[in-house]
């Protein structure tokens, strides 16, 4: 055995129609990933508390709690990235979703191809958030505007102050904000590499909550500003220790 071997990340698959996870996890294992099944909420948090999964898919309408919540107490308890997959199509729901910590929204019915390209999207996004910054030179801890950000930990706080709690998808996102300072970054940039519907917020509203955790006024930031048309550009010096 080779210990020096990719290890293939590990998918939970939270979903109480057992069709529906069988075709899930058949189309995952058709593209090379690991994946277990769960049916209920208090099952899969146990379970993620254990495993330390890599992703999670999480279906919001389940027989012992609501998915929302699931998503809730999965990133104070155990922040992985989470791709939603439900029937409901709303909007609040969708914004709810990632005002929460969730990386994408996918619903019911779904082509099982767009659910892996959206699996694969937002796993590429944190291994490049994950990976060496060559400029770093190995160190691990931003320093910028008061705030102390170590991405071994993926904690962020303030001298004298509690650690602020970050879901995995905005420590994914401000780790790329930091490592790019003063450079203008689009909301392909910054989600991954698959295209961005025009009409797609989860950036803007991962923007907004990571704002107001670093007390940056949504009304003037001065830490992440929007370039209308652009993007968005982080302008605080950082500096990596």
């Amino acid at each position: 055995m080779n210990d020096n071997a990719p290890v293939t990340p590990l998918i939970l698959v939270l979903e109480d129609e057992a069709d529906i996870a069988r075709l899930i996890c058949g189309a995952l294992a058709d593209y090379g990933f690991r994946s277990e099944h769960v049916a209920t909420g208090r099952e899969l948090l146990a379970r993620a508390r254990k495993a330390s999964p890599d992703l999670v898919i999480v279906d919001l309408g389940l027989p012992d709690m609501d998915g929302m919540q699931v998503v809730r107490e999965l990133q104070d308890g155990s922040p992985c990235a989470v791709l939603i997959l439900t029937g409901r199509n709303d909007v609040t729901d969708r914004v709810l979703g990632l005002e929460l910590g969730a990386d994408d929204y996918l619903v019911k019915p779904f082509e099982p191809r767009e659910l892996v390209a959206r699996v694969r999207s937002i796993l590429r996004r944190y291994q490049r958030a994950a990976s060496p910054d060559p400029g770093a030179d190995e160190r691990n801890v931003a320093i910028f505007a008061n705030w102390r950000f170590d991405t071994g930990r993926l904690a962020l706080a303030r001298p004298g102050e509690p650690e602020v709690s970050l879901s995995a998808a905005e420590a994914a996102l401000l780790l790329t904000l930091l490592r790019r300072p003063s450079k203008i970054l689009s909301r392909e940039q910054l989600l991954g590499e698959r295209d961005v519907d025009p009409f797609d917020r989860s950036i803007d509203v991962r923007i907004s909550r990571l704002r107001r955790k670093l007390d940056d006024d949504p009304q003037r930031p001065k830490l992440i500003k929007t370039v209308y048309g652009a993007g968005y550009l982080f302008s605080a010096q950082v500096r990596w220790e």
